[in-house]
């Protein structure tokens, strides 16, 4: 329970996030937002921020859902081969994906990356640095 609780607010800052990054500069974001995420997430592996934040949209298995909306499959996906495509993803959202990014730490970014491009059948060499989030911001 208290995971969905979790998950829940964290989908609710993003859309909140994601509907006012028009009316703030990036950096001003970014740093407040990330701030939150740390705070709410907490010291957390890639699996736990995949289990805790991206499986709500992508399922656990990460092989993605229809319904309402439509989830890309995070599973043998050939768009993770390049790491800097999904953190870009994460960080800027792309599509009905919001940016998710800003409310994590650059370190929190990567780590959510390279374990899904190294999970779920991916097995994509090359990993994604704290570093590289950060120019990507």
């Amino acid at each position: 329970m208290k995971k969905l609780i979790l998950t829940m607010a964290l989908m609710a800052a993003a859309s909140s996030a994601h509907a006012q990054a028009p009316a703030r500069p990036a950096a001003a974001a970014s740093a407040g937002d990330a701030a939150f995420g740390a705070r709410m997430l907490g010291p957390a592996t890639g699996e736990q921020i995949f289990t805790r934040v991206c499986a709500a949209c992508h399922m656990p298995d990460a092989k993605g859902a229809e319904g309402a909306g439509r989830y890309p499959a995070l599973a043998g996906n050939q768009k993770l081969a390049i790491g800097a495509y999904p953190a870009m993803v994460v960080v800027k959202g792309l599509n009905g994906m919001p940016a998710i990014g800003a409310m994590l730490t650059d370190q929190q970014v990567a780590d959510v990356v390279n374990y899904v491009r190294s999970h779920f059948g991916n097995r994509f060499k090359g990993a994604v640095t704290a570093e590289d989030v950060k120019a990507m911001r």
